[in-house]
């Protein structure tokens, strides 16, 4: 059996961030709406204190259970790409928890290979925020 095609991960440096913030806030997510302001960025948040909308997708869960959501719209745009979060020094504009850092998440994309893309097709879609009832 072939490994799972995985959409999202964390760079070493995004990884670490991560578990610093988990172990400051308690558990966290994520979520990329594709808005302005940094929308395009992924934001971190404190788990259950950010609502996740009903079509909002599902992409994966990371180290600890971490779930990283994504708007509806944004996954469209995006579906074709394997995510890697990533982390660079400099604030962004929105409320994340890594802002007080210094630092700020950010996302670096591949298109995937077409034998990625044959295996996630045939896989049952994402599950969404209508799904889960939102719960993380």
């Amino acid at each position: 059996m072939a490994a799972r095609t995985t959409r999202v991960e964390l760079t070493p440096a995004a990884e670490d961030l991560l578990a610093r913030l988990a172990a400051q806030h308690g558990p966290v997510m994520f979520h990329q709406s594709g808005g302005c302001c940094d929308g395009s960025a992924p934001m971190c948040y404190p788990r259950g204190e950010f609502r996740v909308g009903a079509a909002d997708v599902l992409l994966g869960r990371l180290p600890d259970g971490t779930p990283f959501w994504m708007s509806a719209d944004q996954y469209a745009y995006w579906e074709h790409t394997h995510l890697t979060v990533d982390v660079v020094k400099g604030r962004g504009g929105g409320f994340s928890l890594e802002a007080p850092e210094g630092v700020r998440f950010l996302i670096r994309s591949r298109v995937f290979t077409d034998e990625e893309w044959r295996g996630l097709t045939a896989e049952p879609p994402l599950p969404t925020g209508a799904e889960t009832q939102a719960a993380d």
